[in-house]
């Protein structure tokens, strides 16, 4: 069941009815609980077993874990989720990995894939999984020692609006809020309802018509020429970003409904001046959990200073390979991982020779890292979205000058790329601004304020504008990880 389509507004509007009719915690919850297993089986109803498999196992390895800090059960808590998670997404690229290389090596020749193992992968699985991995271990550290119960357990790994592609959360940021559910309240669903509108208005108006731009280029790379390599690698930048935060937006105006603050999952990184400002503003709340259970656990900055670079380029490493089975997205995390590690090599460098002391050597250095960053960003995304290394060849070759002459019969086709595509940089970096500016103005009661008749005329037109640009509706990106 998608965000944006008929068949779940009509789900939200039974939900809440049905949430806004109980008068005690318990019922709430149940509410909340039904609705996110309904939400979950809507999609595949027989990947509920193992949801709820999973679920079970877990809350007991958990505890097991409170009544003891044993480092053997959260070994082999994280053994058997890492297991099943890798059963269920990497088999096939463990498969083809290794046939390919027996055919390299001359030992054995081609072997398909068998049929038993291209089933398709359990919607959600790596965030659920890791948000039952991230209490576990913070139970083992020490850094959560309150009991779960059962019930909002449950409700932590299940609540629909964060459950398929996050945001991913700790049990600090989600439990006690869960545990707290009380009764709807106008105020949190004018504002809930304001932030699921813009990430639905992102979706629909804009990444639904950046990705064809997209899809053009890489489903056909053959002879792709220098500037529609760039065009359709800016459209799928572009495409990814809204998508995705306004996946992350309207999951967090659903949760805004029922009182939940889940944490923002993007801070429009596409202002970024340097890599690390990037990870920082780029899927938030994934970058921290990757910071604190893998890069930390490595050591961190605790250790020698090679060694932390070696643990930064592991964890995007490891970071590229959570997103896909594939070794374009190990490549995705490894150029992402060099990049860090350059950057960090750089600023010692600025250090010894106190560079940025200077203010207008900083300030240079500031305008200048930007288009870099941009174009580094923007490079690393064709291996994200080709859809083997030989596509992703051909296009970054392309890209870097390497491809055929321009084509007369595609200036047209350029120039409408082009309209869309600027459309998608604008709104991208005048964002912040206008977020600033709604902030400021506090616009959610200044439009509660108008007439009921201004507001009637501005959905209505809302809603022609969606059925005359939206399209069909169609998934989003990150469903697919």
């Amino acid at each position: 069941m998608l965000f944006n389509t008929l068949e779940f507004i009509v789900f939200l509007a039974v939900v809440l009815t049905m949430y806004g009719c109980c008068t005690s915690y318990l019922q709430r919850a149940m509410v909340i609980l039904v609705s996110s297993i309904v939400f979950y089986a809507a999609w595949k109803p027989v990947y509920l077993i193992l949801l709820i498999a999973s679920l079970s196992i877990n809350y007991l390895f958990y505890a097991s874990l409170m009544r003891r800090r044993s480092r053997a059960v959260l070994v082999c808590a994280v053994t058997l989720n890492l297991l099943l998670l890798a059963s269920c997404k990497y088999l096939v690229f463990l498969w083809e990995s290794g046939s390919s290389f027996a055919v390299w090596t001359g030992v054995a020749g081609a072997h398909p894939v068998p049929a038993w193992l291209n089933w398709a992968l359990p919607l959600g699985i790596s965030f659920y999984t890791f948000h039952m991995l991230s209490v576990m271990i913070d139970v083992f550290r020490g850094d959560w020692t309150r009991r779960i119960s059962f019930l909002s357990w449950s409700l932590y790994v299940t609540f629909f609006p964060h459950m398929v592609a996050g945001p991913i959360l700790r049990a600090s940021q989600l439990v006690e809020q869960i545990e707290q559910l009380g009764p709807l309240k106008l105020a949190n669903l004018r504002l809930g309802a304001f932030l699921f509108i813009g990430g639905l208005l992102k979706k629909l108006l804009l990444a639904d018509h950046l990705g064809p731009l997209a899809n053009l280029v890489y489903s056909a790379p053959a002879g792709v020429t220098t500037g529609t390599a760039w065009l359709g690698t800016l459209a799928f930048s572009l495409q990814i970003y809204f998508d995705f935060s306004g996946y992350s937006e309207m999951a967090i105006g659903l949760a805004q409904m029922f009182g939940v603050n889940l944490p923002r999952n993007f801070l429009y990184p596409y202002i970024s001046r340097n890599p690390r400002e990037f990870w920082r503003r780029w899927h938030i709340t994934l970058s921290r959990w990757l910071r604190d259970y893998l890069y930390v656990s490595l050591g961190g900055s605790r250790v020698s200073f090679v060694r932390n670079q070696c643990n930064l380029l592991l964890t995007m490493l490891l970071g590229g390979l959570w997103h896909g089975a594939g070794w374009t997205f190990i490549i995705w995390g490894l150029i992402h991982g060099l990049f860090l590690v350059g950057h960090r090599l750089l600023l010692q460098v600025f250090e010894l020779f106190a560079i940025e002391r200077h203010p207008r050597v900083a300030t240079m250095l500031n305008l200048a890292g930007w288009p870099v960053t941009m174009l580094i960003v923007a490079f690393t995304w064709v291996f994200f979205r080709a859809k083997n290394f030989g596509d992703a060849w051909l296009i970054s070759a392309a890209m870097l000058g390497w491809g055929p002459p321009v084509a007369a019969n595609e200036v047209a086709l350029r120039a409408f790329q082009c309209a869309i595509i600027g459309v998608g940089v604008v709104v991208a970096l005048i964002e912040p601004l206008f977020v600033a500016w709604c902030a400021r103005r506090d616009i959610v009661d200044v439009w509660w304020r108008r007439s009921p008749l201004l507001r009637g005329v501005v959905y209505a037109t809302g809603v022609l504008v969606l059925i005359v640009f939206g399209g069909a509706p169609q998934k989003f990106i990150y469903f697919d990880f």
